[in-house]
């Protein structure tokens, strides 16, 4: 896409950019955010959206779990303070049992709940190692390193168990190969990562091969010609040729579901890095600016872009903090001109949530990232609702995952 077009489309022209200053006292916020709620949950874990502006405690059962050890590394990186460790490094073994135990794994959801967890640690920790001085503290490292390692590639492994020949993509959800439950949903773009990790620790091809096969499948078939996204698609079971896409949480089937277009912009950006291929440049640019074509004055998104200005539907400010994400991703591998604009719409997004969405101060138990929606119920999506206009564990973590990409070159848990 030509810069020009970006301009043309951005609804973020006119809008402020985010200081260095603003960015560092928002992180500075979540980070003790992460504090007071570690000390509030211990054991437990922050459920996927708060009810009332606060997280009921949970076990470590949900897809949504690994981000909250995500937030507790970003702080960990952010502070050296080895209280974060300790808590991010319980959770790794709480992960470990999870899989051993096979506790809802049965899903494509691996590397939501393993990426920010155990890849991370596996990422911290190996850098950190070669500075560390005291001979315990290495060894202890070293111990933690295996673990998160062996749990973050039997995750992989068992992503691996999700993928279906017959079409080229990891089944979503149910049980695998089920007819009623044959397709993908665009979400998963962000659980390839755990698997070319895995090619790179291994050695091994196959687990890289499988995921750019899914990518290329995704990628054919969720966007459409006008660079709106569906959030799944169907496959026939028996000859894997594509049958239809639908909406499992927009307002309705030939909508754009606000974080489902968000997924594709930071999907295609992560698929570029991986493959360079300039196809996915392309899908990029224009699920972009059909983002950006879609949002609303403040900047804030609707839950589903059916809806704009004065409407009465609640808004999902995770959908722009994982698009922020996305944009500071693809920077990296851009001309200058345009890697300048890209960081200048995330700076602008993450203004917009720091001035509107961001909780300073919250009570124990309460999130970052105020105005989320993880489902809300429409005629033709027929969704369970829950944590409408609440903070969801997501938002928060990819709105501090965007403040440490505003402020550092950041090796990133993908």
């Amino acid at each position: 896409m030509e810069n020009k077009r970006y301009e043309r489309t951005n609804r973020l022209a006119e809008a402020p950019e985010m200081t260095a200053r603003e960015a560092d006292e928002a992180f500075a916020v979540c980070v003790e955010t992460v504090k007071r709620n570690m000390a509030y949950f211990g054991s437990t874990v922050p459920a996927a959206a708060s009810v009332d502006g606060i997280y009921p405690k949970t076990a470590n059962d949900d897809w949504t779990d690994g981000f909250w050890t995500g937030e507790m590394w970003l702080s960990y990186e952010e502070t050296g303070d080895s209280a974060f460790k300790r808590e991010a490094l319980a959770s790794v073994a709480d992960f470990e049992r999870r899989m051993k135990e096979r506790v809802v794994v049965d899903h494509h959801d691996m590397g939501f709940l393993f990426s920010p967890s155990c890849v991370a640690a596996w990422r911290l920790l190996k850098r950190e190692g070669a500075m560390e001085e005291e001979q315990h503290e290495s060894v202890m490292n070293d111990a933690a390193i295996e673990q998160a390692k062996r749990t973050a590639l039997a995750a992989a492994d068992n992503l691996m168990g999700r993928f279906q020949e017959k079409g080229g993509f990891f089944q979503a959800w149910g049980t695998a190969g089920d007819p009623k439950e044959y397709r993908l949903i665009i979400d998963c773009l962000l659980n390839m990562p755990l698997l070319f990790w895995a090619s790179e620790v291994t050695g091994n091809p196959i687990y890289r091969e499988k995921a750019e096969c899914h990518i290329r499948t995704a990628m054919a078939h969720v966007v459409r010609d006008d660079y709106s996204t569906y959030h799944t698609y169907y496959f026939d079971p028996e000859t894997g040729a594509p049958v239809k896409g639908i909406t499992q949480q927009g307002n309705r089937n030939g909508s754009i579901w606000a974080r489902g277009q968000a997924w594709g912009i930071y999907g295609s950006a992560l698929s570029y890095g991986y493959f360079h291929d300039p196809e996915y440049m392309r899908l990029f640019d224009g699920v972009t600016a059909c983002f950006m074509e879609n949002l609303p004055s403040d900047l804030i998104p609707y839950w589903d872009f059916d809806f704009n200005d004065g409407s009465p539907e609640p808004r999902d400010s995770s959908a722009a903090a994982i698009a922020a994400c996305g944009l500071l991703e693809m920077a990296r591998y851009v001309e200058q001109e345009k890697a300048g604009l890209l960081i200048s719409m995330a700076s602008k997004l993450m203004k917009a949530l720091t001035d509107r969405c961001l909780l300073r101060d919250g009570a124990p138990g309460a999130g970052i990232l105020l105005h989320g929606t993880y489902a809300k119920r429409s005629k033709e999506n027929g969704v369970n609702q829950s944590g409408v206009d609440e903070f969801n564990l997501w938002g928060d973590y990819f709105y501090m995952e965007a403040l440490m990409r505003m402020r550092k070159d950041w090796e990133r848990y993908w």
